[in-house]
């Protein structure tokens, strides 16, 4: 991993892990004002959006509805990423690490107009942590229920069980929902939950008009927003589901979509990039694309198994053939340009031999293994179909299902359910090593978190420590042996770092790329002149 990339990341996170206290800098959030210019930005998205419930749905494909109808006390933006202050203004943290004290800013208002409060905040992480869902396990350690406190209107205190050296870089996961109207919807003690999959009650940039979990979403502009406006701001966004690749390509080219996800097969790039009603904007991503590991199953729970697995896939191949050469080797579970890996981490090769060798020492029969690839991201069906072959020559059979995102993800959250291998990417949800390693291998991240259901004391106990140190040597060094404990067991197969392509209408500005949002937060989003 190259120092500098290191160098550059730490500097980005300065400003967000402050020691101690303080607020976070950022540039002024000053309203301007704003031309009277209707204007419709339509995204097409490659996974259905089934759910809006900002506290159960957590991933990248689904983000949409979180960045734009929801706000956090902070927010991640631009590349490398970095923490502003969004919903609060400022934070103080206790002596001892394990108070949180955040000042709302004046003037937030929710959609139907009314103020949002501290209560609103304490109803929000009290909600995360009774459904248990979305981003519920990044706090159960550390956030019990009843200890987050409403000091008076624009303060509010978390108290957290012991120190935790993520908390403040996964406060922008604490969405903020309206609690009156949420508490209004509620039906005994579901917490509105089947009111809030299909309706919304936040206080975000945009507000919802229309749902359909088979064609996706619309909102409206939120003109109170307390961020203000530019000149030139869509009045109106739609997020529609678009699973077939030359569908939203070609609907990209007519001027039906303004902007496509980043991640389209780098052939369809190559076809937008002469096309003059349309840009494309680069940028390096934090974006792990690899095969999770089932290590429960059968014969994925022997580590030649998995090592023979490892050596039989075709890195090289896959990525000068199938990505053009157009993403970087990544060896590891974390990305490339964030800490936390050891210097000269080499992963595995494509080595059909040393694979041979590997499962020579499995004890235990051979059986078929299932691959379930995910609809609509044809990297992820090409690599199952590459691997499906290379597997047969060591003699290991191999099926390829395919299936929705959604699907894919209900089922991983069983381990008796999650195929045996699945070829996805891990994404940026907080900026820290804990988002990939720490979560890939912790037994806390079981049927949660977790892609492998590993579970090791030894690699435990290092976790332990690196989530409650606020020494970065120490966190570093423990983060760099727990990733090399996950490569030396083969807890997973990591192929490559994204490298994320956005294509946008010609005539769209403002568009601020962060890996923790994949370009579907539209806060900035405008028309240029």
């Amino acid at each position: 991993m190259p120092t500098t990339r290191r160098d550059a990341m730490r500097t980005a996170l300065g400003a967000t892990l402050l020691a101690g206290s303080g607020s976070l800098a950022t540039a002024p959030l000053t309203a301007r004002r704003s031309a009277a210019a209707p204007a419709r930005f339509v995204y097409a998205n490659n996974s259905p959006y089934d759910n809006l419930d900002p506290h159960t749905v957590f991933d990248t494909a689904r983000a949409a509805t979180r960045f734009n109808l929801y706000d956090g006390l902070y927010r991640w933006v631009d590349n490398p990423p970095k923490m502003i202050p969004w919903l609060a203004e400022s934070h103080t943290v206790s002596d001892d690490g394990k108070t949180y004290t955040f000042t709302l800013r004046q003037g937030a208002k929710f959609h139907d107009g009314a103020p949002v409060t501290a209560e609103d905040v304490v109803y929000s992480i009290e909600r995360i942590l009774a459904l248990k869902k979305g981003p519920a396990s990044l706090y159960l350690d550390t956030v019990k229920p009843g200890s987050t406190k409403a000091l008076d209107a624009r303060t509010v205190q978390f108290n957290l069980a012991r120190p935790s050296a993520i908390f403040l870089v996964t406060v922008p996961d604490i969405l903020i929902v309206n609690s009156a109207l949420v508490k209004k919807n509620a039906r005994g003690e579901d917490w509105a939950e089947p009111w809030l999959a299909k309706s919304e009650a936040g206080s975000g940039s945009y507000v919802l008009r229309r749902y359909d979990p088979a064609v996706g979403w619309n909102a409206r502009r939120f003109k109170e927003h307390f961020a203000g406006w530019g000149e030139r701001p869509f009045d109106e966004v739609e997020f529609r589901t678009v699973l077939e690749t030359n569908t939203r390509v070609l609907g990209l080219q007519r001027g039906d979509y303004q902007g496509v996800d980043g991640y389209l097969p780098y052939d369809q790039i190559q076809r937008l990039r002469p096309v003059k009603e349309v840009q494309i904007i680069e940028q390096e991503s934090m974006r792990v694309f690899q095969f999770a590991l089932n290590t429960t199953a059968e014969s994925m729970n022997d580590v030649h198994f998995r090592r023979a697995l490892a050596y039989a896939f075709d890195y090289e191949g896959f990525i000068r053939d199938i990505m053009k050469g157009s993403v970087s080797r990544n060896p590891g579970p974390n990305p490339n340009p964030i800490w936390g890996t050891p210097e000269g981490l080499k992963g595995y090769s494509f080595d059909l031999e040393k694979a041979k060798q590997e499962l020579a020492q499995v004890k235990a029969p051979l059986r078929p293994i299932t691959i379930n690839a995910l609809a609509g991201f044809s990297e992820s069906e090409q690599a199952a179909a590459l691997f499906q072959n290379t597997l047969r020559q060591i003699g290991v059979e191999a099926q390829v299902e395919v299936s929705p995102w959604s699907v894919v993800s209900a089922r991983m959250r069983d381990a008796r359910t999650q195929a045996d291998l699945v070829p996805l990417w891990k994404s940026t949800y907080y900026v820290d090593p804990n988002n990939w390693v720490g979560e890939l291998v912790g037994s806390r991240y079981r049927g949660s978190r977790s892609f492998s259901w590993y579970s090791d004391p030894e690699i435990d106990a290092k976790l332990d420590r690196a989530l409650v140190s606020n020494d970065h040597a120490e966190r570093e060094k423990l983060y760099e042996e727990i990733t090399q404990i996950a490569s030396d067991r083969a807890l997973g197969i990591f192929i490559y770092n994204t490298k994320w392509y956005g294509p946008y209408a010609a005539d769209v500005g403002g568009i601020r790329f962060s890996p923790v949002s994949n370009g579907q937060d539209l806060r900035w989003a405008e028309r240029k002149e």
